[in-house]
């Protein structure tokens, strides 16, 4: 199996046959920064599955619909937040029948595609998070569901989403996860952590992906040494660049 760190959130995982794309967006679109992942490319005839959690730019791309002239046996799983109707995708030069290519899904649903089994959790911010199984692989996007607390946000409001952060993380509680990717945004601060920390101790993922840091991965190895399990430390991935691959050595 094998692993590529696209950009921000995406990430590409190679299982087999199959091809596993999330959050993919444009390197352009968000102002103020250059993302410079690309996407690799497959034979035509390749089975593709693209995810997209939500509609923030910094994670869906209605551009992405258009691998589709390339891949024929694509399939796009979308959150329902990033549906589009008729008349736009046909305002924007798609054909009728990309329609029948796209799932919209909402939280706490579950959707089979081929032998592809996708679950979705609620965020804590929009849209959904992925659980996805195939081919005995089984892989956990979490797009914006993290614990965003926030200097200033105040006890009230960082309070409770703490408690729906943790509620949702602890469904996946003994469930397989052979790769996860969870934010560690470092916009949050002293808080940037939160979140990946408590999905490392209540989840069973083996190895967990780091994301959604905005081109600084700085604080990566910085948190890699506050854990005390030795184990537990080595499931965290050290990412340090767009475009890096991972070789993943299965059991």
């Amino acid at each position: 199996m094998r692993v590529i760190f696209i950009h921000h959130s995406c990430f590409v995982a190679e299982v087999d046959e199959k091809v596993l794309i999330f959050d993919w967006f444009d390197g352009n679109r968000v102002n103020g920064y250059t993302f410079r992942g690309v996407l690799p490319e497959y034979e035509p005839d390749t089975p593709v599955y693209v995810f997209a959690s939500h509609k923030h730019q910094d994670h869906f791309d209605m551009d992405v619909l258009r691998l589709a002239e390339i891949y024929p046996h694509i399939r796009f799983i979308f959150s329902r937040d990033c549906k589009m109707s008729p008349n736009f995708l046909k305002k924007h030069g798609f054909s009728p029948e990309i329609r029948g290519k796209i799932q919209y899904m909402g939280a706490n649903e579950t959707y089979r595609v081929d032998n592809v089994t996708v679950e979705t959790l609620r965020s804590t911010d929009a849209g959904v998070a992925f659980y996805v199984e195939t081919n005995g692989a089984t892989f956990f996007h979490a797009g914006d569901l993290n614990d965003w607390k926030w200097d200033g946000a105040g006890d009230l409001m960082n309070g409770k989403m703490e408690r729906e952060y943790k509620a949702r993380i602890r469904k996946l509680a003994g469930r397989p996860i052979n790769l996860a990717f969870v934010p560690m945004d470092p916009r949050q601060g002293k808080y940037q952590e939160l979140g990946i920390d408590y999905f490392l101790k209540n989840t069973e993922a083996e190895y967990v992906f780091p994301m959604h840091m905005w081109q600084d991965y700085s604080h990566i190895p910085v948190y890699k040494k506050k854990i005390s399990n030795a184990g537990m430390a080595e499931r965290v991935v050290d990412i340090i660049h767009e475009n890096q691959v991972f070789e993943i050595q299965e059991d």
